[in-house]
């Protein structure tokens, strides 16, 4: 009766444990757009990806001319001017495709680009929160912005002004 008696007073201490952990939740979205070295950084990233996309079509475009070039001269050209154009037009998609791969890629020059502007960024909002976090015994911060599906969110939870605040930035609701 003692063994049981125990048991069921560890079973409810679990329990008043478990809820009275404090619970948060932030707008990462929102703290990011509040940031203006982070809009900046957004900024430069999406210039430097339309140029390099201008630059690509317009490779695309020459490719695309000599096609219909060879297509228009093709009754005229003997087998072996045939066989070296088709090699010119095949190499040129290859170097292209490269180049879209090189630029735009898995690890490609514009995952580095955000990596150096965009990362330390957000490893300072993420140390913030961090902070925040301890400071207020949270036991658990969730990020609104993310994949997880908050069907109801009480403002009171929303500690995102509190990491705005934390990394010196205004406050102010959107």
């Amino acid at each position: 009766m003692k063994k049981i008696f125990l048991f069921v007073v560890i079973l409810l201490a679990t329990n008043v444990a478990t809820f009275a952990q404090k619970i948060g939740y932030v707008d990462t979205d929102y703290i990011l757009s509040k940031i203006d070295e982070y809009k900046a950084a957004q900024t430069e990233l999406d210039n430097i990806s339309a140029s390099w996309q201008k630059e690509i079509e317009a490779k695309y475009t020459e490719i695309e001319k000599m096609y219909k070039a060879f297509e228009a001269e093709q009754i005229l050209l003997t087998d072996e001017m045939k066989l070296k154009r088709q090699k010119d037009i095949a190499e040129k998609e290859t170097d292209v495709k490269d180049l879209q791969k090189q630029r735009f890629g898995i690890d490609g020059e514009l995952f580095k680009q955000r990596q150096a502007l965009v990362k330390p960024i957000q490893d300072r909002v993420y140390n913030a929160i961090k902070a925040m976090a301890e400071k207020g015994a949270y036991s658990i911060i969730f990020d609104k912005a993310s994949s997880i599906t908050m069907l109801y969110s009480s403002p009171k939870l929303d500690k995102s002004d509190a990491v705005l605040k934390l990394l010196g930035l205004s406050e102010k609701k959107k």
